[in-house]
């Protein structure tokens, strides 16, 4: 085991990020570096471009461009289906070589990682992580949730809370986008130090 994993004298092991302690939990390992990391480590011709990696506290999601599919489609539907064929090709193709990167990716960042190819207007993730996030609620919001369920557009309240957090994400994908842009720097300004000092 390597020895920055060992049995702390509070006797909890593995990772130091892998929590344990009170409030906040430590973050795992700095992945600044995951775009460049899987554009160097991805074999020739996956691709037709750089992927896009995402990354959070717990994943790391790979979406890469397939080349296009050729040929002529009656409509709309039926191009649908050879796009949505081209990936899961992709996929079966691929398995083995993925599964060894992720392996990699996974103890260089302490992440793990999942997959997805985009095609025309098809795209399709492999195997993501369902994260489960611990939430207190009040009524007026327990109501919310429960009216999304009773409606039929949730199975649950897990589901509805979930919904929710998709269509708030998505209407203020801006505003979030500039509020990670800031994080990043606050860290950056964190990691640097004071100067003089």
């Amino acid at each position: 085991m390597h020895p920055r994993f060992r049995r702390t004298a509070r006797g909890r092991g593995g990772p130091p990020w892998a929590g344990g302690g009170r409030g906040r939990r430590p973050e795992p390992p700095a992945a600044d570096d995951a775009l460049a990391w899987f554009t160097g480590r991805l074999p020739e011709g996956w691709f037709t471009s750089a992927p896009t990696v995402t990354v959070d506290r717990e994943e790391i999601v790979v979406v890469g461009e397939l080349p296009p599919v050729e040929g002529d489609f009656a409509d709309d539907a039926e191009r649908a289906a050879a796009e949505s064929g081209r990936i899961a090709r992709f996929r079966e193709e691929t398995r083995e070589q993925r599964i060894e990167i992720a392996r990699q990716a996974e103890h260089r960042y302490g992440r793990k990682v999942a997959w997805g190819a985009r095609l025309g207007d098809t795209e399709e993730l492999f195997t993501t992580l369902s994260v489960p996030v611990m939430t207190r609620l009040h009524q007026p919001e327990r109501r919310v949730l429960d009216t999304l369920v009773d409606a039929g557009i949730a199975r649950s309240r897990s589901e509805a809370l979930a919904w929710a957090v998709r269509l708030v994400g998505h209407h203020t994908e801006e505003w979030l986008g500039q509020l990670r842009e800031a994080l990043a720097k606050v860290d950056d300004l964190r990691n640097r130090g004071p100067e003089g000092l």
